[in-house]
This record gives C-alpha cells, sequence and structure tokens, in this order.
C-alpha cells in the first residue's frame, strides 16, 4: 500500500486549498509517496527537440510557485509545468475558492492567478538549473496581474525574465478566473500579444505555445489555428478548465463560480484538441489536457492529436499510484494497436476515420 492510500482520505477532509498546501510543503521537504521506475521504451518521445521518458506531465497550476519541481518529476512524470506566473505577487480571489466535487470526479476553482511573483520563481528556477539534477522537462505558464491594463506588458515581463530557464513556455490566455483575460484569444487581440511575447525571448528562444479555453466557436478555433500556423508557435495545450456546467453534475459544489476540470471536462476538451489536429493538419505539437485520470484516457487524447498529455485533477482523486499505472495501461494500449512508440500513435484517430 502506498503512503498516499493512508493520508490521502485524512487530506480530503481538509479544505481543499489547506490540503493542497500541505501537500506542497510535505514535497518541498523530500516526502516521496511513490519511487520513480524505469519507464517502458514505448513511451520515450521527443518533442520540440527535447526528450520525454514518457508523455505524461503535470498541468500548470498545482506547482504555482515552482516549489516541487523535483519531486513531481520524481513521481515518474515525464515533464512537469509551474504556474501561472505573474509579474508581481498576487493574493487571487477571495477564499474559499476550491470546491472538490468527488461524485464527479472534478474539482471548481476560482484562484485567480494566486502566485508569488516573477522574482521569487525565477529565483527557485535558478537554483533548480544549477542542481542539474532535472530529469525531465520543465515548462513555464505565464500569467498577467489582475490590474495590468496593457496585459501584453505582463506576459512580455514573464518572458524575458523566465524563458532563459524554462525548457518551453505557455502563454495562459484562456483561465476563466481573471476578468477580461479570454478575450485575448481573439484573432487580432493574439497576434498582437504573440508578436510582442515573439519579440522579447531570449535567444535561443525556447518553444513558445497558446493554452487556450474549451469554451470556443468554431470560428475561434479556425482563428488560433491560424495564428499559430502564420505566427510559427511551437504548440498549443488544449484546454484549461471550462465555465460551461454539464446537466448532470452530482457534487454539491456545482454552482460554484469558477472553471471546472476533471472528468466533466474530458470530453469537450478531447474534442477541441481534435479540431484543433486538423485545423493545423498535424503540423504543430499539442498537448491535451481536461480530465485525464487513467492511461486509457491519455492514449485517447493522444489518438486524438495530442503529442503529450498533462494531468492535475486525476491526481487529486487517484494519487501518486496514478502515475505508474497510467504508464503500464498506455504502453499495453500502444502496442495492441501495433504501435512501436508514442509518436506514431499521435492523431491516428484522424488517418483511420474513413
Amino acid at each position: 500500500m502506498d503512503a498516499f492510500s493512508l493520508i490521502g482520505p485524512a487530506l480530503r477532509l481538509l479544505d481543499p486549498e489547506v490540503a493542497h498546501n500541505l501537500t506542497l510543503r510535505a514535497l518541498e521537504r523530500g516526502f516521496a509517496p511513490h519511487p520513480k521506475t524505469a519507464d517502458d521504451p514505448a513511451l520515450a518521445t521527443r518533442v520540440w527537440g527535447l526528450s520525454f521518458d514518457n508523455p505524461i506531465g503535470l498541468a500548470a497550476g498545482f506547482d504555482k510557485d515552482a516549489r516541487v519541481m523535483p519531486a513531481m518529476l520524481g513521481l515518474g512524470l515525464g515533464f512537469t509545468e509551474v504556474g501561472s506566473v505573474t509579474p508581481r505577487p498576487q493574493p487571487g480571489n477571495p477564499k474559499p475558492r476550491i470546491f472538490r466535487l468527488p461524485e464527479d470526479g472534478a474539482v471548481i476553482n476560482r484562484l485567480g492567478f494566486n502566485n508569488g511573483g516573477l522574482e521569487a520563481a525565477r529565483r527557485r528556477l535558478e537554483a533548480f538549473r544549477k542542481k542539474g539534477s532535472a530529469r525531465g522537462p520543465v515548462g513555464v505558464n505565464l500569467g498577467k496581474n489582475k490590474d495590468t491594463a496593457d496585459a501584453a506588458s505582463d506576459y512580455v515581463l514573464g518572458a524575458a525574465a523566465l524563458g532563459p530557464l524554462a525548457d518551453y513556455l505557455v502563454v495562459n490566455v484562456s483561465s476563466p478566473n481573471t476578468p477580461g483575460l479570454r478575450a485575448l484569444q481573439g484573432r487580432g487581440e493574439l497576434e498582437e500579444l504573440l508578436g510582442r511575447v515573439l519579440a522579447a525571448l531570449p535567444q535561443p528562444a525556447p518553444p513558445l505555445l497558446v493554452k487556450i479555453a474549451p469554451d470556443l466557436t468554431a470560428e475561434d478555433k479556425a482563428d488560433i489555428a491560424a495564428v499559430a500556423l502564420s505566427m510559427k508557435i511551437s504548440g498549443l495545450i488544449a484546454t484549461n478548465t471550462t465555465i460551461a456546467r454539464p446537466d448532470d453534475l452530482k457534487g454539491a459544489a456545482r454552482g460554484e463560480t469558477g472553471g471546472l476540470s476533471g472528468r466533466p471536462l474530458f470530453g469537450p476538451a478531447t474534442a477541441v484538441l481534435g479540431d484543433l489536429y486538423r485545423l493545423t493538419e498535424g503540423r504543430i505539437p499539442l498537448i491535451g489536457v481536461g480530465g485525464v485520470a487513467s492511461g486509457a484516457d491519455a492514449y485517447r487524447k493522444i489518438r486524438a492529436g495530442a503529442s503529450l498529455v498533462q494531468l492535475y485533477t486525476g491526481l487529486i482523486y487517484g494519487g501518486p499510484a496514478l502515475v505508474p499505472r497510467m504508464k503500464s495501461e498506455l504502453a499495453r494500449l500502444l502496442r495492441e494497436d501495433g504501435f512501436d512508440n508514442i509518436a506514431a500513435a499521435v492523431g491516428a484517430d484522424h488517418r483511420y476515420s474513413g
């Protein structure tokens, strides 16, 4: 029995944000809930010239302040993503602001980019890089401060300061918890924002990705794909949390304001992922995120067009032992379908759809 099987139920009795902070402190202090073992060679892949032992990573939001990168890679994840980081520290929205929906395998959050700011994240990332013990790529997710009128200026600051320390950078324009942020996904707004960020990137420039929302029209998705292709953006992350509320949600907190993540997001997020793969003709690597809680979920994202997959809410309910289970299941599913590696399976649903 792994340690989380013993302490997980106790953590879930606590306020979700209290439980999260206790988990971060334990991981910072070296608590290792599950030893990393060697990955199946079939899971290895290369994206943006980076090597990944496996395609399963941690989504932004868990490690907002770059505090537990070694611990999360030590769980056996193929990569991790820190942030969202804003230039100035900010407390985020009033508490309570995280709500579990255990009956639905879901969470609603309205955190509002609470984080310690650019300088604190930069110091931790510098220390991490100096140790030179990274066991997987580390991405950095950038956000804007709530009260910044010129949104692009915040992303420019983040790109310039953290770009040299990131294996890849993410422009997050899709959180539902910062007023006006999602409007930056419009074609004109996105082109201007990305143009300024690209100009600010250090050289050699890290891959630049954009994280998008699941709540997009067909026109929105077509515009985002066109901008990504024309501006040579390195990748897209599909998707952030949703403001939609499926009718069959059972959790008592289903009426809370914020972004919904977890199992109910899987279908909509995977549909957006597939749309983007078709719209970009598979020319841009995609990261699939939203509702991933098993190896089968990860495999469905990969077949829909994801080169890499991320999870977060699944770990809340499944604990660290979920990671090795997912990897074992994913390797088995690859072989059952005759794929020798992850890259061969990416977008398979589109190739064999007719």
